[in-house]
This record gives C-alpha cells, structure tokens and sequence, in this order.
C-alpha cells in the first residue's frame, strides 16, 4: 500500500494574550491509501486541530505534511485551496448545507471549482445521491430533509470529485442513536469501495467501525491501534 499522508514532528502554536498555546507537540503520523483511521481524545486534545491541518483549512507552525507526494505544510492559500477541493471530501458534524439549494446542487458544487461541465456535475451529483440512498430526494431542500438525509447529501459532496481522503469531524454528532448507525454503515460502505477514511470523534462505538484508533492526548500521539477490520457488504459506492 502507499502512504497518501506522512507528518513530520507536526507542531501547532496559537497566541493567546501574552502566551502561547502549544496544541500541537511534534506529531509524527503515516497513513496508507485505503485505511479507515479514527482520532479520539479528550477536549483539548488537539484531535481537531489536527483534522484541520490533515484537510489544509490550516498549517502547522513546524514539521512537514507531506499529502499524496505533495509537501503542502509550505504552499500557499491558493495552492492548500485547490488541493482541499480535489483531494479531500470534508463531512461536518453541523452538515454545512447551502440553505437555498437543493440537494443535486449541493452535491454539484465542488464540482464548480474543479471546472467540470454543467453536464458532467448533473451527471456525477445524481450517481453520488443515488449511491447514498436520496434518488428520491435530489429536488430538496436542507430543510425539507430529515437529519440523516441531511448528512447523507453532506456525505455525497465529500465524494463528488473522487477524492483521496474523506475527513468526517463528529459526522453523528447531531444525529440520533438509530440515524448515527445509518450514517457509520454508510461511512463501512465508502471504505469498502476503497477510500482512504479519517473519523475525528469522541464516541468509543463511532470510532469502534476504524480499523485504526489514534488516541490523543496534550496534542502528542497517545496510543496507535489497528485491529481487525469487520466485514461489510451490499456496498454500492
């Protein structure tokens, strides 16, 4: 397997008045295309701001990310924001829906920034939605959406331009216990059709569907388990 992420002695500082807060504390991390990792720890761990630095929303204040081959702790905003939309699909806890839009544009959007065709972003939103379980739901509105098909369209958009990673940051967090189960089998699916998965959450059966349980603490790499990989089926993504 090849490595699609390696960070180097990954450090994150951020001011605060007169101090500095040291998040971060020299991160060293490998992960190979088609893992399906989760971080978990306690608030203040630093496992989001690590999320943000693995998505390129943010860069470190010392070490080397180094994401498909490409050192990108070093490029600049313009450069970190085309990597961001073709390489990694962001899930959020909150959604993150454009209110206005249906579903099909919502998905659609990435696709904007990458240049495709109006055609060939129909075409690709519509197979995406369909895979997600919404064929039904394309013409909806957020609001006219239950929570899981809410996440369902935010899962969708993360796929839309095939990207290398997918990151979901407490992707269940808003949702109830039966609908959080619908959303991490979904999440099985997805890994199983080869994506690279990165959970960030604080829930121990969330983070029990990862192959891979990186556990934080005072922003250093606390623990590091992999363990056998449940079997899942019917996947159609």
């Amino acid at each position: 397997m090849s490595k699609v992420i390696e960070i180097h002695n990954i450090t994150r500082d951020f001011p605060l008045g007169q101090e500095i807060i040291k998040v971060l504390r020299g991160i060293d991390l490998e992960i190979e295309r088609g893992e399906y990792v989760a971080f978990m720890g306690p608030s203040g761990s630093g496992k989001s701001t690590l999320m943000n630095l693995l998505g390129c929303l943010d860069t470190p204040t010392s070490g080397q990310y180094i994401l498909n081959g490409k050192d990108v702790s070093q490029m600049t905003d313009d450069e970190l924001a085309e990597i961001r939309n073709k390489e990694i699909g962001f899930v959020f806890q909150t959604f993150n829906l454009l209110p206005r839009t249906t579903a099909l544009e919502n998905v659609a959007l990435p696709m904007v920034y990458a240049g495709a065709t109006k055609a060939e972003r129909i075409a690709r939103a519509e197979e995406v939605l369909t895979n997600v379980g919404l064929a039904d739901r394309m013409d909806h509105k957020p609001n006219q959406l239950s929570g899981g098909q809410r996440q369902r369209v935010a899962v969708g958009r993360a796929l839309v331009n095939k990207p290398s990673i997918i990151l979901a940051d407490e992707p269940t967090g808003n949702l109830d216990s039966k609908t959080s189960v619908e959303i991490m089998n979904l999440f099985d699916d997805i890994h199983a059709a080869g994506n690279t998965v990165i959970l960030v959450t604080h829930e121990e059966e969330i983070a029990e569907h990862a192959h891979r349980i990186i556990r934080l603490r005072d922003g250093i790499v606390e623990s590091d388990e992999r363990k056998a990989p449940k079997t899942v089926t019917n996947s159609s993504l």
